[in-house]
């Protein structure tokens, strides 16, 4: 059973923006920081934005501006939002709490 479970990926146009949600057990979320990472074919996969328990939030330099990530803690949720979406922002967007935990991943398709 999967512990982290993402939702909120699909197919945008470029200029266009989606918001992906992660959701965890309570004890995944309240003990960890929580981040973002993507995957694009024949890449590497890539840090986008991470959260701490406390909600500082960082962002890789490719999303400055662009994408926002927040967490609810009533809902053991954390969000990001992504706008002005770019096709080099195509990838296969996963979710992590801490270090040990991973989402299964949910596609992001962003049509020029």
């Amino acid at each position: 059973q999967a512990q982290l479970m993402e939702s909120g990926g699909g197919l945008v146009q470029a200029g266009g923006s989606l918001r992906l949600s992660c959701a965890t057990s309570g004890s995944i979320f309240s003990r960890n920081p929580m981040g973002w990472y993507r995957q694009a074919p024949g890449k590497q996969r890539e840090l986008v934005a991470q959260i701490t328990r406390g909600g500082t939030a960082d962002y890789a330099d490719s999303v400055k501006g662009r994408f926002t990530i927040s967490r609810d803690n009533a809902k053991n949720t954390i969000y990001l939002q992504m706008s002005s979406l770019k096709a080099e922002d195509t990838a296969v967007y996963y979710c992590r709490g801490g270090l040990s935990f991973w989402g299964q991943g949910t596609q992001v398709t962003v049509s020029s």
